[in-house]
Order: C-alpha cells, then sequence, then structure tokens
C-alpha cells in the first residue's frame, strides 16, 4: 500500500462508493494536455490513471485544428499521416474591405489542419503505450480533499459512482474546468476575456495551402473569422468574437459571413462551437497534491485563441513534475510549484504581450484596419507575432498618425 493511501476495497457505506483504486497522478481530460501530462507522468514511472467525461476522446471538436510545425518540432513529435487533413504553407490576413491582403509565409506560419478526432486519440494512445489507465464516459463529480490537500476523485461512470486516491491530482477539462472550482481554484474567465465560437466543416470551399484569417466588425466584432482548409475543397470556416459583446450571437454573424459569393456552393458537413478563454493565464496552477494546465489553466494564445500546441507543452511540464513529486512522496503546493515556476518563465512574458496586442487590436475601427493591413507586409506581422511592436507602430504611425494614442501601449 502507498503511504497516505487506504486500501483497496473499503467502503464508504453511507455514500455507497468504493475505494477502487489509488494512483501517483490522476489526470482529468483526455485532450492534448492531458494525454501528454499522462504520458510523461508515466514515462517517469509514476502510477497514472486518465478520466475523461466523453465517451469518445477528441469528440466533439471545438477548435479550427491547426497546429504550427515549429511546435511539434519543439516536441520532437511528427503528426501520423492519418491525423493530417492538410499542410499549410502560410496564412492570409484580409482587411474589413476584402480587398487588403497579406501573404505571410514564415516558420510559425507552417503547420497541418489535422483531424482532431484522431489527433487526440493518437496522443491518448501514447500515453496509454506509456503504462496510463484510461477510462472514458467517467465524469468527475467530487473533488476529495483531507485537511486541505486534494486527494483523489469520485468519479460517475456506467451509472455508479467510484473514488479514486492520487498523490497528485492534475485538471485538465479545458476551458469550462469544473475540476479546478471543485478544488478550490477560480478557473472562471470574465465575459470580457472569453471568445464564443462557432464553426461549420464545409465542402464546395476553394482552398489555398492557407490558413485565412478575416478582420471585420460587421462579421466578427472583437474576433475576427477563419478559413481553415481540410482539404481542396473542404474547410473549417468559423468565427469568434467576445463574449462581452451584445446583439448578434457568434452562428448570425458567420452565417452573414457566408452569404459572400465565395461560399455560394459551400454546404455545412458538421458544426462545432465553445467557449474559450483568451485573458491572461489564470493566477496560481497549484494547490497542495493538485495542478491545472491547458486551456483549462487559461494558457490560450489571446490573438487566435489557439491552444493545442500550448496546452500539450503545458502538460508535459505538470506530467513531469507531478511524477517527481509524487514518487518522492512531496505532494504540497511548494513543491508542485516547480511546474507553475517553469512554465511562466517560458511562456508567460510572451502571453502577456500578446494579450496586449490583442486589446490594441479592439480599439480599432474597419477603417483602421484597412489602413494597417493596406500599409504592413509579411515581415511585419511575423515581427508582431514575435513581440516586436516598435518598428511595426512606426511604420503605421506614418500613414495613420492619430492612432498614436491606441498604439502608444506597444511601444512603452
Amino acid at each position: 500500500m502507498r503511504e497516505g493511501l487506504p486500501d483497496e476495497g473499503n467502503h464508504d457505506t453511507e455514500k455507497g462508493v468504493m475505494f477502487m483504486e489509488k494512483y501517483d497522478v490522476i489526470v482529468v481530460g483526455a485532450g492534448p494536455a492531458g494525454s501528454m501530462a499522462a504520458r510523461e507522468a508515466a514515462k517517469a514511472g509514476a502510477s497514472v490513471l486518465i478520466l475523461e467525461r466523453r465517451k469518445e476522446i477528441g469528440a466533439p471538436v471545438r477548435c479550427g485544428e491547426g497546429i504550427g510545425s515549429h511546435w511539434m518540432n519543439e516536441f520532437g513529435m511528427k503528426v501520423s499521416d492519418k491525423a493530417i487533413s492538410a499542410h499549410i504553407n502560410g496564412s492570409l490576413i484580409v482587411a474589413p474591405n476584402l480587398k487588403d491582403t497579406i501573404r505571410v509565409r514564415t516558420a510559425e506560419t507552417k503547420g497541418v489542419v489535422v483531424d482532431r478526432k484522431v489527433f487526440d486519440k493518437d496522443l491518448a494512445l501514447e500515453a496509454g503505450r506509456a503504462g496510463a489507465k484510461i477510462m472514458v464516459k467517467s465524469e468527475v463529480v467530487e473533488v476529495k480533499k483531507d485537511g486541505g490537500k486534494v486527494t483523489g476523485v469520485v468519479v460517475e461512470a456506467d451509472g455508479r459512482k467510484e473514488e479514486f486516491y492520487s498523490k497528485v491530482l492534475i485538471a485538465a477539462d479545458g476551458g469550462e474546468s469544473t475540476v479546478a472550482r471543485m478544488a478550490g481554484i477560480n478557473s472562471t474567465a470574465s465575459l470580457y476575456d472569453s471568445d464564443f465560437g462557432v464553426e461549420y466543416e464545409m465542402v464546395n470551399v476553394d482552398c489555398e495551402d492557407l490558413i485565412e484569417i478575416y478582420f471585420s466588425r460587421e462579421y466578427a466584432p472583437r474576433g475576427y473569422v477563419w478559413v481553415f482548409p481540410k482539404g481542396k475543397d473542404v474547410a473549417n470556416v468559423g468565427v469568434g468574437i467576445g463574449g462581452a459583446e451584445k446583439g448578434s450571437h457568434a452562428i448570425e454573424y458567420l452565417d452573414r459571413f457566408l452569404k459572400l459569393e465565395r461560399f455560394k456552393k459551400a454546404q455545412p458537413v458538421a458544426i462545432k462551437a465553445g467557449v474559450i478563454p483568451v485573458g491572461a493565464p489564470m493566477k496560481g496552477l497549484v494547490l497542495d497534491g493538485f495542478m491545472v494546465a491547458g486551456t483549462a489553466a487559461h494558457q490560450v494564445d489571446p490573438i487566435h485563441g489557439g491552444g493545442i500546441c500550448l496546452a500539450m507543452d503545458a502538460g508535459m511540464m505538470a506530467g513531469r513534475v507531478a511524477a517527481k513529486c509524487a514518487i518522492a512522496g512531496k505532494t504540497d503546493a511548494k513543491s508542485l510549484s516547480e511546474y507553475e515556476s517553469a512554465w511562466r518563465e517560458k511562456r508567460e512574458k510572451k502571453l502577456l504581450k500578446r494579450l496586449m496586442l490583442r486589446k490594441v487590436l479592439e480599439k480599432l475601427n474597419d477603417d483602421d484596419l484597412n489602413a494597417i493591413i493596406g500599409s504592413v507586409g509579411d515581415e511585419d506581422i511575423e515581427k508582431l507575432l514575435n513581440s516586436n511592436f516598435v518598428p511595426v507602430v512606426k511604420k503605421v504611425l506614418l500613414k495613420r498618425p492619430q492612432l498614436l494614442k491606441v498604439l502608444e501601449v506597444l511601444v512603452k
């Protein structure tokens, strides 16, 4: 028996649950963050359980499904051929007037559009191969604590409740994380710092090998429209709008955009929707016996809402530290904070700069966006993506000096 955990087979007759199993690390959520955390923890020698509330990993899909090749190179991983829907060799940024465009072909804009149902399962398979146990259709309904320390979960599966004990519990259950809240961390994003997104997978859409981004207050207030190719004539076409926007719903903006001539013959074969936290990363990622990672921790790019690879990265960090601490028997918040410190040092500064850029973009009207997109080039976009704002701001102000008050925050 592991220290500090009950014997298997004990019963809590008052609540009608059985103490079924105990693990070093329990991960809630089999998305990119959860599967990578489980894989790394299992590889490090920890006993690991993944709990996924849905009956199928990777479904339903709720994102554009784009992944940058530079990320996979950093991880030393390859996307399997069967998970790739299309190869991407750049991006196209389109102004509100639908005429001015910027074609960006940089290392950061090359990648693939994946089939998340296949991609997420591939990651879960790797976690399983590393030794993690996986349970689907298993929903966490309670986080267990002992003296303030998280010690496990109560799970509802197949109409019965089971209790699992852990030395470290990792919440990787997505943007609407309930597990973090049950553990004692406020994971709720404000409406202002949330984007509501809806997307159709469509056929009869002529596509290039580019991800298309449309900025327009008419079609996407405080957000953008995207076209992510999944084949020669298949694409994910979606819109994300700010949660605090009043008026029409996201799907109404998307339907309005689809009235453009280009989409006259397009037909939807699937609809996907979700809420994305696009504010600052969450404060406080660990408690005694507990960690939170991925979209559940708001580790999302504030500019475009992308979170697949950020989640994978955070999951790997969390899994390694969780295993190390569990095996050493030191699972207090101070010990687990090694994960939080490492993640913030590696990623937070850049994400906060991108959040600042997002807030500036929100203040621009369509005329401003037309002028800016018409006056900058792909090399300027690359500078912006790398948080090198000064030369781009100077270039924009030469043609749009009235934007000084709006843009000056980027150069302070």
